[in-house]
């Protein structure tokens, strides 16, 4: 019995290391709070992954083959290096130690070669995978509702276009294969100890169950480990792409060190989880390590007991060439097992990203076509508000049974407090959102049963905060419309008064457009939009305070430019300055989102109601100013 103490003491200390991962395994177990493990299924995140793969499946087909061709060196070297072992303890022919040689080499530039090509191949895949989940989850947004977008924080957005696809790749072209690869490994080494020597196969087999022991444990604290760096990265995101964008506000507000508070406390809670992804990871492999060490010394300690003593060990005899090829085999067995964690970390982070993915895309658009929904043409411009009741929130009415008509090529004017529901009835013309009760027609059609892109073909929309992109004024202005000329620009450019401020610019249509056009005054801007606007010939165009906060000489051109485009078509208006609006047709005056008034600017006076009001206060706000 004392001969095998020495591996009695092994034996025990895994043990001890194996009882105290158990006892912090149930501990967490026992916990109420588990909240960060992922709602989706392992099997359902691969499932769904797969379909993303599937198209590829003979590159990844090729793969396997050049995979299987590179392990036969994880497989004949060992046994190579053991029959040069048994060569050199005697006498040999140093021509014999040369051909063993050599062919050692050519298997290791071979499984070189093989692994070369592998991992371009898979790169190639990881990249289009990379982009075709790019394309899915940013066309998915763009088909959200504005109720939807809105509350997404642009941030996660972000993330996910970005970050979160990476990893997804990384799992293709890297972890995915890898793990294959490993599994053939074991399996194939495991086959070949066997072979060689059982005994000692049996050996190594005792430290097997720890390892999938350990392996579980740490499956479980990387899950939540990952969840936690996931989070926190995008708390971080979501913080940095609200006050980038906010920071003028910070600035005039004198808050930079409360802001660089708030950022360090979302930045220490990242590195705070960073860490304990590191611990996790830092535990995990340093014990795959040590069950390897243990395996190497039990196998030199029977290995050297046999050889020294002549004796066998459950019946098998053993070698020193025999010791130095499991040696390398116990390496290779141990390696992919130790790669795990790394592995498994990867893959863990991928999940993850992908599951937070699978999220957005399956958000059901709110606002999507009906079954039997029809393409439009052209319209005429008639549109038709029928007892229409719409609330953002259930029971919060921000319309009560609005009904109007507009006919075509008229000017209406939406008038009101803030909160009276004008800017909301421009959005339901756009079909931004449904309606919960009521009808709105278009020509007549209920715009449910128009197609959505169909029926915002035909509207041109003015906002007051007015959305350019970087890029240059050209494409700005055409926002990727085709088969238009320079000729055709600036002829609208001039129609809406634009033309004048663009040519004294050194590029022209050229002309750098920073972030947000915050390059260019919010007159210019303005222009900008409207020049964006018609140029896409609209039937319908809807101006939401479009003429507010700009000054006094750009107002002349843009009020010169609106009666230009009251030619054009249907115009609708929502505006403060009742002064900019007194040759509409119908205005249109709102309270707690219902109808108050309605009629010319000159009827709305003579009746002296709400109008005059707002119109008598605003005109002697207007002379005091003057004075």
């Amino acid at each position: 019995m004392r001969e095998y103490l020495p591996l009695l003491i092994v034996g025990a200390t895994i043990g001890v290391f194996t009882l105290v991962f158990v006892v912090i395994y149930l501990k967490e177990q026992n916990k109420k709070a588990m909240g960060y493990d992922r709602n989706m299924p392992d099997g359902e995140i691969i499932r769904r992954l797969m379909g993303y793969a599937k198209p590829y499946w003979k590159e990844f087909v090729l793969t396997l083959i050049i995979m299987l061709i590179s392990i036969v060196y994880d497989l004949v070297s060992p046994l190579l290096v053991g029959d040069i072992q048994a060569l050199v303890k005697n006498d040999f022919e140093l021509r014999d130690l040369y051909v063993r040689v050599a062919l050692y080499g050519g298997i290791l530039a071979v499984s070189l070669i093989c692994t070369y090509f592998q991992a371009m191949i898979l790169q190639k895949i990881g990249q289009k995978i990379l982009s075709q989940l790019r394309e899915d989850v940013f066309t998915h947004v763009e088909a959200l509702s504005h109720d939807q977008l809105n509350n997404i924080p642009v941030g996660k957005l972000v993330t996910r276009v970005t970050n979160d696809p990476n990893a997804i790749s990384y799992m293709f072209t890297n972890i995915l294969v890898t793990l294959v690869k490993n599994i053939m490994v074991v399996f194939g080494v495991l086959g070949a100890m066997l072979l060689l020597n059982y005994a000692l196969t049996l050996m190594v087999l005792c430290f097997v169950p720890f390892i999938v022991l350990f392996t579980m444990i740490f499956r479980k604290f990387s899950r939540k480990v990952h969840r936690k760096v996931n989070n926190a990265t995008t708390d971080l995101n979501t913080y940095l792409s609200e006050n980038l964008s906010g920071i003028k506000i910070t600035q005039i507000f004198n808050q930079e060190d409360r802001k660089m508070a708030d950022f360090m406390e979302k930045s220490q809670r990242l590195q705070k989880a960073k860490h304990e992804r590191m611990l996790v990871f830092g535990i995990f492999r340093p014990m795959v390590y040590m069950l390897f060490i243990s395996s190497n010394l039990a196998l030199f300690y029977l290995g050297a007991k046999g050889y020294i003593q002549d004796r066998s060990f459950l019946g098998q005899t053993i070698t020193s060439e025999i010791v130095v090829a499991f040696y390398m085999y116990i390496s290779k067995f141990f390696n992919p097992i130790q790669t795990l964690a790394e592995q498994f970390d990867m893959l863990q982070r991928s999940f993850a990203s992908a599951e937070k993915i699978f999220t957005i895309l399956d958000m059901v658009p709110e606002v999507v076509d009906a079954p039997d929904a029809m393409e439009l043409p052209e319209i005429r411009g008639e549109i038709e508000f029928k007892d229409v009741w719409f609330a953002y929130k259930p029971g919060e009415w921000v319309l009560k049974g609005v009904s109007f008509h507009v006919m075509p090529h008229e000017t209406v004017a939406f008038v009101g407090a803030t909160g009276s529901g004008k800017s909301t009835i421009l959005s339901l013309i756009c079909h931004n959102y449904d309606i919960q009760k009521g009808q709105i027609l278009i020509d007549g059609i209920d715009i449910k049963k128009i197609k959505i892109s169909s029926l915002r073909r035909h509207f041109g929309q003015m906002l007051q905060d007015v959305q350019l992109f970087s890029g240059d004024i050209r494409s700005n202005i055409l926002l990727r419309l085709d088969d238009v000329s320079d000729e055709e620009i600036w002829q609208v450019c001039r129609y809406v008064n634009a033309d004048g401020f663009i040519k004294k610019l050194d590029g022209g249509l050229d002309e750098i457009v920073r972030e947000r056009g915050n390059n260019f005054s919010a007159g210019q801007r303005q222009l900008l939009s409207f020049a964006r606007t018609i140029i896409h010939k609209p039937s319908v165009m809807i101006l939401d305070e479009a003429t507010a906060n700009i000054d006094t000489e750009t107002e002349i051109l843009i009020q010169d430019s609106l009666e230009k485009m009251r030619n054009i078509g249907t115009m609708l208006i929502v505006a403060h300055r009742l002064s900019t609006i007194q040759h509409a047709d119908n205005i249109i005056l709102l309270d707690h989102g219902e109808i108050l008034e309605q009629g010319t600017h000159q009827a709305l006076l003579h009746q002296k109601g709400r109008y005059y009001q707002l119109y008598t206060l605003q005109y002697e706000k207007q002379q005091l100013q003057a004075q």
